[in-house]
């Protein structure tokens, strides 16, 4: 099993993006001193507490900083952009990291963003990714001339070409075909998640899913390789979750649960967004439960596998067991004020240095029983 963070990022909002920006570097540093596989940065226009509208720019200054780590786009919100703008800045970072891009996609869930990019109803958006994406797709694979119509936007280059002087032509990306696509997903019967696996892109299962819901996901998503010719392959899905470890279950709790803990701030502010977008029941650990019953604390007990590095590792196993062959975890990032800085940093060393061999050594020890 590969591990990786999954970075909105998610700060208090106040103080000046710099700060953000130069806490966010340290951590991605400490990553790939780590060995974690891959950093995923998000993307928002308009949240001064989830703050960056690039996540390529952010990660461009981290390139010659790192040598192993693999960056991915979480996500590029593709309803927000022109996909031709898109293709080319792909493109661009794909050259310049040496083909270290996952090109994570997906149509944004930040309503002021909808609002400032006057983006149209849920079903519009996933309309719009589709389209974004195998206007991408047909950007790489083709020469000019370009004539590419669609529903939401036209591509096009047919007078303006000189082969001689280099113009009119698309960059294409480092790797080839092009850098692996990755698809989010929040939602227990999501429709994209059968057209995903169907075009043979990857997926992220949200860190806030129920446990129950996320095999339904896979099995969704199996179905669709299915429809495409292909076998579903646990390396192409990535769960992302809420994880922190410390050296004893006790320890873990009473730091998890103080109240300067980054998990209150970051469970509190999206118990809030879902309030506000009519999505709580998303939060609910049965039907029946009443809103005023979703406590910080209790979303904490049901979404955040927290313990010693054998509590946790059991966690993963059992979950794993329970849920599918998710082949990538990605642990989702704190804020580092307070405490936290050196709350995280421990939990994410020993996530790398102790949680993730006895997990391995698990997978390896089942398969050679299996192979018996």
């Amino acid at each position: 099993m590969r591990l990786g963070m999954f970075m909105m990022p998610l700060h208090p909002p106040g103080p000046p993006m710099y700060e953000f920006i130069d806490q966010d570097t340290r951590k991605s540093l400490l990553l790939e001193k780590l060995g974690y596989d891959e950093l995923w940065i998000g993307e928002h226009f308009t949240a001064t507490s989830e703050p960056y509208p690039s996540p390529l720019m952010f990660m461009a200054n981290l390139i010659s900083q790192t040598k192993n780590i693999k960056f991915a786009t979480g996500v590029i919100n593709l309803p927000n952009r022109h996909p031709a703008v898109v293709a080319g800045e792909i493109a661009q970072f794909d050259h310049l990291s040496k083909g270290r891009l996952i090109f994570g996609a997906g149509t944004g869930s930040l309503g002021s963003d909808f609002e400032l990019f006057q983006i149209g109803d849920g079903e519009t958006r996933q309309r719009m990714l589709i389209e974004s994406l195998e206007t991408i797709l047909k950007i790489w694979s083709s020469d000019p001339p370009y004539d590419i119509q669609g529903e939401f936007w036209t591509t096009q280059i047919k007078k303006s070409i000189s082969k001689e002087l280099g113009l009119g032509e698309m960059p294409k990306p480092f790797q080839k075909p092009h850098p692996e696509i990755c698809i989010p997903s929040a939602s227990p019967n999501s429709t994209s998640l059968r057209a995903t696996g169907k075009r043979g892109w990857s997926f992220v299962t949200s860190s806030l899913l129920q446990p129950q819901f996320i095999k339904q996901q896979w099995e969704i998503y199996s179905a669709g390789c299915a429809e495409g010719g292909r076998m579903a392959d646990g390396r192409n899905w990535r769960l992302s979750r809420n994880i922190f470890v410390a050296a004893t279950d006790e320890e873990a709790r009473r730091r998890i649960m103080d109240a300067k803990s980054a998990y209150q701030h970051y469970l509190g502010y999206m118990r809030t967004v879902f309030k506000n977008i009519g999505r709580l029941a998303a939060l609910k650990s049965h039907p029946d439960m009443r809103d005023d019953e979703i406590t910080v604390n209790g979303i904490i007990e049901e979404r955040v596998i927290f313990g010693s590095p054998q509590t946790v590792a059991q966690k993963l196993i059992d979950l794993r067991e329970q849920c599918g062959p998710f082949g990538t975890v990605l642990v989702t990032g704190a804020d580092w004020s307070g405490p936290n800085e050196e709350w995280e940093s421990e939990s994410l060393s020993r996530l790398a240095n102790e949680v993730m061999p006895i997990v391995n050594a698990s997978e390896k020890s089942a398969t050679r029983v299996a192979a018996e």
